[in-house]
């Protein structure tokens, strides 16, 4: 058995936290596993593992040398991405984190096109509107909708949104449009409970920026649950254009108080670093030449279907 088999074999055990359950993932039974383990402490002559009837633990040098074996083999795979990359080809597992709503409006359409030119690539998507650590819970990628702090992370500007105050025809002739932000305070709103401003919306108007501090009727930590209520003709929702814009271009929905913009936010692809940075997230986040032309997730917003993001969340 060669070394690399052996660092493969290492490496599982260590991550699964089994013998069993890293032959698994590698395919092999777990006498094979387990001999290669064996092979590769004999060979350098140090204990690797410290094992019990009840768990596995590394030593000392097996935490040094797990280290490594992760660094090498992750190079490996980084190398052989850039190999297929380069002719025309995108290999592996993308995991990738999404907003709920944006998610199934507008990424769900994109992925069986994105697939459709990648057949040796397979996704893994996550939808949910908690912030996910990259890094530890082991994403490739997350969309974000936000205005975003300067960090560590690497991002792309994919496009643009804006938080609309909005509300249904029928609503506004019942009960009167209010004449600016300090009269919602006359009317049942339905909020957003993630929102990063909580319970004071935010507008800049013909006088400058204000707040205004709103009780809601209902508070939810989903949106289309907000806009559902507006629908129904329930009251305000403040809500972004990526959701509301095909309800305000069909005019179930109208915005209110249009002269009071309220807070405009990007959405971004987020990666955790730059350097390294694997064939296959590239080549989702960025449009690129020869063969993947369009192929990025910036270009498939562009040609895919998702220009039609543009207009719609606009």
């Amino acid at each position: 058995m060669d070394r690399f088999q052996e660092m493969q074999a290492f490496v599982a055990v260590v991550e699964t936290g089994s013998f069993v359950r890293g032959a698994d993932a590698l395919q092999m039974s777990k006498s094979v596993a387990s001999r290669l383990v064996g092979d590769l402490e004999q060979r350098l002559g140090v204990r690797l593992l410290q094992r019990t009837t009840r768990r596995l633990s590394l030593t000392r040098e097996g935490e040094r040398f797990h280290e490594r074996c992760r660094e090498l083999l992750a190079g490996l795979g980084e190398a052989e991405d850039e190999v297929t990359r380069h002719a025309g080809e995108l290999r592996g597992e993308l995991r990738i984190s999404a907003p709920v709503s944006f998610g199934l409006m507008h990424l769900a359409p994109l992925w069986p096109a994105f697939l459709a030119r990648h057949p040796h690539l397979t996704l893994d998507v996550d939808l949910g509107d908690r912030l996910v650590d990259l890094v530890d819970e082991g994403y490739d990628l997350a969309v974000r909708i936000a205005q975003l702090a300067s960090s560590s992370l690497v991002t792309r500007k994919l496009a643009s949104t804006r938080l609309i105050l909005c509300a249904s025809p029928t609503y506004l002739r019942t009960h009167g449009t209010p004449a600016d932000p300090a009269a919602l305070a006359q009317h049942p709103v339905f909020t957003y409970k993630l929102l990063s401003t909580g319970e004071q919306w935010h507008f800049s108007g013909p006088q400058g920026p204000c707040a205004v501090k709103v009780s809601p009727r209902m508070r939810s930590n989903s949106g289309d649950s907000c806009c559902e209520a507006a629908l129904q003709h329930q009251g305000l929702v403040l809500q972004p254009s990526f959701m509301v814009g095909a309800h305000l271009r069909s005019g179930a929905l109208v915005e209110v108080l249009p002269q009071y913009r309220s807070v405009a936010l990007g959405i971004y692809a987020v990666y955790p670093s730059r350097k390294q940075l694997a064939p296959k997230v590239r080549g989702l986040v960025e449009p690129s030449g020869g063969k993947l032309q369009g192929a990025g997730l910036a270009g498939v917003i562009g040609t895919l279907g998702i220009g039609a993001l543009a207009q719609a969340i606009g």
